[in-house]
């Protein structure tokens, strides 16, 4: 079926346009860019709004796989349907280092199944860690685990994973030539490596060039996920300083960040080892808990004991980052929006459902950052980095994954308290040329298919 979207102001960052211009869907494609009005047989009237590529989250973590061998799907509280509502056509999950299962066999699953909008893994280097039987995070790997995780982590790639991505705070007892190592496969075809760093606060510099040296040695491009949760405590202009000169000496590197002023992780997780007050200056009530019996309260020093012996897979907020911190690496032109969504079962950051729409209302709207930038951040740069040749556009041949919004009424929904919420403001969402949400509603949800490099 052909679809005609006419009169809407065009911006597509990654062929530098910024016009009054219709543009024709048809067989999955964008078949024309014109000022002319084709035949078609749906036309939609974008009078007033915004066409724009479909979003692009570079660095989000995906829904479960079920004990049926499906993925989690609910209506509401499924990421995937979440990411939808909010204009997210592809997805990049199985970062920080996490995988639900072998990625490759994720996105088997997703083409067999469908799901709400294009999905891409990344190789995690913690479920690959586990799967060669170095369990303990803490403790270093041996030469043989670390064979089996390369072999196995080439063959994810192989099958079409977009890189490899680390948590390296999480599993401290990484070290330099595991790291090599493990990231050694993407040399064959120049996949990325992106990580959750080491340390954040005034320990993100050491942290960072441990990862920077992994680009370096390898040849590599790299990628510095959740920026804002890693130097957003007044370290942020030195750090993009050094990520700028590493950029200028020849590393392919970048990183993005979400614009909220909380971070979000599980309880039982090592950002929350001894030492971590100290780090923040702060005391236990920055932190509120999603999940349990103390649903939506801070915490005490006794709550935080009881709930990280007993509960520590319960889904936080840490309210610690400094709000102009992430304004400014928000504005730096080598910094891309990545949500870092992740939903356990509806409970967590609003992120999830709200981080591309919130760019665009706290950050565009409020004067923080200009319109084209914006879009740029959520389409071309990270379909760049990931090397999308036809996600993040709209010239014609592209795929036809397409947002149409009003400037004016976007804004996030999604609370700290409601972190599912749907935003407002997203006429429709195409994917491959086909309705796939309308007024932030799901029309279809299973148009999704895998995204393989």
């Amino acid at each position: 079926m052909k679809v005609l979207i006419k009169n809407g102001l065009l911006i597509d960052p990654a062929n530098h346009v910024f016009s009054k211009l219709n543009i024709l869907l048809d067989e999955g494609k964008v078949a024309s860019v014109t000022k002319d009005e084709p035949e078609a047989d749906q036309v939609i009237d974008a009078e007033g709004k915004i066409v724009c590529p479909g979003f692009v989250d570079i660095h989000m973590h995906e829904d479960p796989v079920e004990a049926d061998g499906k993925i989690y799907h609910d209506e509401e509280k499924s990421i995937f349907n979440c990411m939808l509502r909010m204009g997210v056509t592809t997805a990049i999950g199985g970062n920080c280092g996490e995988n639900c299962c072998d990625p490759a066999d994720y996105l088997d699953i997703v083409d067999r199944d469908g799901i709400a909008v294009n999905v891409g893994m990344m190789a995690g280097h913690q479920w690959f860690r586990e799967a060669a039987g170095a369990k303990d995070k803490y403790g270093p790997a041996t030469k043989e685990q670390k064979g089996k995780m390369a072999l196995a982590i080439e063959k994810a790639l192989d099958r079409g994973c977009m890189g490899v991505s680390y948590g390296i705070r999480y599993v401290p007892g990484l070290d330099r030539d595991e790291l090599l190592t493990t990231a050694a496969p993407c040399q064959k075809s120049g996949k990325m490596v992106a990580a959750h760093i080491r340390d954040d606060a005034e320990g993100v510099f050491m942290a960072a060039e441990e990862l920077l040296d992994v680009g370096r040695t390898l040849g590599i491009p790299v990628e510095v996920s959740h920026i804002g949760s890693m130097a957003g405590f007044g370290q942020m202009e030195r750090f993009l300083a050094m990520i700028d000169e590493n950029k200028m000496n020849g590393l392919d590197v970048s990183c993005d960040c979400y614009p909220y002023y909380a971070y979000s992780t599980h309880l039982g997780s090592t950002s929350y080892d001894d030492g971590w007050l100290d780090r923040y200056h702060c005391d236990y009530d920055v932190l509120e808990l999603c999940e349990g019996k103390y649903k939506g309260q801070r915490c005490t020093k006794e709550i935080f004991e009881e709930e990280r012996k007993n509960n520590p897979n319960c889904m936080t907020v840490c309210y610690v980052m400094v709000d102009s911190e992430v304004d400014m690496a928000l504005r730096h032109p080598n910094v891309m929006l990545g949500s870092d969504g992740i939903m356990n079962h509806g409970q967590g950051h609003p992120r999830a459902a709200g981080a591309f729409p919130r760019l665009l209302a706290e950050f565009v709207k409020k004067g923080k950052l200009g319109l084209y930038d914006a879009i740029n951040k959520m389409t071309a740069m990270p379909a760049e980095k990931l090397g999308l040749e036809n996600k993040g556009r709209l010239n014609v041949g592209a795929d036809a994954d397409v947002v149409i919004f009003d400037p004016e009424k976007i804004k996030d929904g999604a609370s700290f308290r409601e972190p599912v919420v749907a935003p407002q403001g997203i006429d429709y969402v195409f994917i491959a040329g086909e309705i796939a949400a309308k007024d932030c509603k799901i029309v279809r949800g299973d148009l999704g298919k895998s995204i393989r490099k």
